[in-house]
């Protein structure tokens, strides 16, 4: 059976580290903490989990954090969590047959990483990422924020899911201030690290300049697909914030000319067209969001909803405005079986059955 050493960075995490440990405590083999600088009770409560807890002076790299932590581990494989992960109930029984069945030779687990929920707990925002790690020098972080272990070796995916479930913000700048801190010693970003740095840029509102960050990284012909297509959005994004709807739609289309279209890129053109009115040519588009594959393997960031709840429930809006009520109440009904619970479908319900009784 495969043996898991988790391995965590830590500070300040007093409300959150306790759920987190308990979640999976039972379930490894060996617990390290690395603590960063905590001021509160961290290191106090993760000492009654474990003796293994290190002090590690910040250096403003989440990678060099990592790696240290991943440097005292002892079993076959390190797992890294953050303090407001958990796994849950759920999750538990496939971890620990996955631990029992895992082939010796694997070298990544990659696991679901759910992100962000539904008013009904649903996962609304999931990506796969590394999970599990053979206990190597091989495999070792790289990148100073939104750090990441290059795949490589015998690489398997899971669909046990780990859930980030943050409670409080954290610090809204350090992400970009690192970055910021980093281009002002002369360091040059690699091509992911210019994506997030984009990223940051348009979060933080800085929408001209994450503009010019992100059109750099389009135009460069190394990167990785998947942030070359989320990027299209983001930039499209800052392009409507900054009143240029054309030059968010035309970067929108561009996102096709790096793979097949994605249903997220496909329901932001189909709200463009139903914002102005062309219904024709949004139901199009909602249409081809439907009837995307979902490749969750492709390592991109996945909103579930817009393979199936997001467009039916819009092409019910569109078909209405066109005047078909009765093809609109059958994609409210569709949108309906994926989340009875849903707001916008319940008002539309009550809306079709008010035009029946009148």
């Amino acid at each position: 059976m495969a043996t898991i050493s988790l391995c965590m960075i830590v500070k300040n995490e007093e409300m959150y580290i306790a759920r987190c440990l308990d979640s999976v405590a039972e379930l490894v083999e060996e617990i390290i903490i690395v603590d960063t600088g905590s001021t509160d009770r961290t290191v106090e409560i993760v000492s009654n989990y474990t003796s293994k807890v290190y002090s590690y002076p910040w250096k403003d790299d989440f990678s060099d954090a990592r790696n240290y932590s991943f440097s005292k581990a002892s079993m076959d494989y390190c797992m890294w969590m953050d303090a407001d992960d958990i796994l849950e109930e759920t999750e538990k029984e496939k971890f620990l047959q996955l631990k029992r069945s895992l082939s010796p030779d694997t070298d990544i687990v990659m696991m679901k990483y759910n992100t962000s929920f539904d008013e009904a707990g649903m996962p609304s925002f999931s990506y796969y990422r590394e999970r599990w790690i053979r206990n190597s020098s091989e495999y070792r972080w790289v990148g100073a924020v939104h750090e990441v272990i290059p795949p490589k070796g015998s690489v398997i995916y899971s669909d046990i899911a780990i859930c980030h479930k943050k409670m409080s913000p954290g610090d809204p700048e350090r992400n970009l201030r690192i970055y910021q801190k980093m281009l002002a010693e002369g360091k040059v970003l690699e091509p992911r690290q210019q994506y997030y740095y984009g990223r940051e840029l348009y979060y933080h509102k800085q929408y001209k300049e994450a503009i010019s960050v992100l059109e750099q990284f389009l135009l460069s012909p190394e990167g990785w697909v998947e942030n070359k297509i989320e990027a299209c959005s983001i930039c499209a994004n800052c392009y409507f914030r900054l009143g240029q709807e054309q030059s968010a739609l035309i970067t929108l289309l561009r996102s096709m000319s790096f793979d097949l279209p994605r249903a997220e890129l496909c329901c932001e053109i189909g709200k463009y067209f139903l914002e102005h009115g062309n219904y024709h040519n949004a139901v199009y588009w909602y249409e081809t969001a439907l009837n995307t594959p979902k490749n969750e393997y492709a390592g991109g960031f996945i909103l579930p909803d817009c393979y199936d709840y997001v467009p039916l429930l819009q092409l019910c809006v569109c078909y209405d405005k066109m005047g078909d009520q009765q093809k609109a109440k059958e994609y409210n009904e569709r949108a309906g079986v994926c989340k009875p619970y849903s707001k916008a479908y319940l008002y539309n319900k009550h809306y079709f059955d008010s035009l029946q009784t009148s």
